[in-house]
């Protein structure tokens, strides 16, 4: 095993934005006592941890560090002004991709790791959407940061809403990539969510979250 000697950012890179609070005093904190790359690979790479437990005890943890991550809910520019649409009518722009892991063909949103010279995350939303959709969107907003399996991994997930997205170009996609682009009614992806027929978790946390934004509009 390795040294480790960089650790995926966390932190958020939005304008305007702060990080979390130090919270390495609390009582409830475990001290690290040295950290090492136990298995690499290209994407993520597990981290094996000596630690400091509150009580003194000293044990190790593993758990998987990643890149952050942008995941965009890209709504189709409307042919008519917005106040003659139903907000349930308004297209998004989907896409269906194969997912080893659980062995089925996997339907959601764009999604795509944030790079080293992304200065400014909002850089990341529109290009991970141009690269996997062909889309380009007139405005990105970024809407919630998550921490979606804290327990295991470092990953952090930043939500962005484009609005205006139109076809412009052809996909980009990485090497191991194959990428099939739809569109479907807002109304539509809800009504799966609820059926339990969309099951990948970023897509769910994005619908419902824009349905408290609704609702608290």
């Amino acid at each position: 095993m390795r040294e480790l000697f960089v650790r995926a950012r966390s932190e958020p890179l939005i304008s305007g934005a702060s990080g979390l609070a130090d919270m390495s005093d609390d009582e409830l904190a475990w001290e690290t006592l040295s950290s090492e790359v136990a298995y690499e690979c290209p994407g993520f790479e597990i981290v094996h941890d000596d630690v400091r437990l509150p009580d003194g005890t000293e044990t190790d943890y593993d758990y998987l560090t990643e890149p952050p991550a942008v995941v965009v809910l890209p709504f189709v520019a409307d042919d008519a002004t917005s106040a003659e649409i139903d907000a349930d009518d308004r297209e998004v722009v989907v896409i269906e991709e194969w997912r080893q892991a659980v062995g089925r063909l996997n339907r959601g949103i764009p999604v795509g790791s944030v790079e080293p010279e992304d200065d400014d995350l909002t850089l990341g939303a529109h290009r991970e959407l141009r690269e996997e959709t062909g889309y380009e969107a007139d405005s990105v907003e970024h809407v919630l940061t998550t921490e979606p399996v804290n327990g295991i991994a470092n990953s952090v997930l930043h939500y962005f809403v484009a609005e205006g997205c139109t076809p412009t170009a052809e996909q980009d996609l990485d090497a191991n990539e194959t990428i099939r682009v739809d569109t479907a009614s807002l109304a539509d992806l809800r009504s799966a969510a609820l059926a339990d027929d969309l099951r990948d978790g970023r897509a769910v946390t994005a619908l419902q979250h824009h349905a408290l934004r609704e609702r608290g509009n």
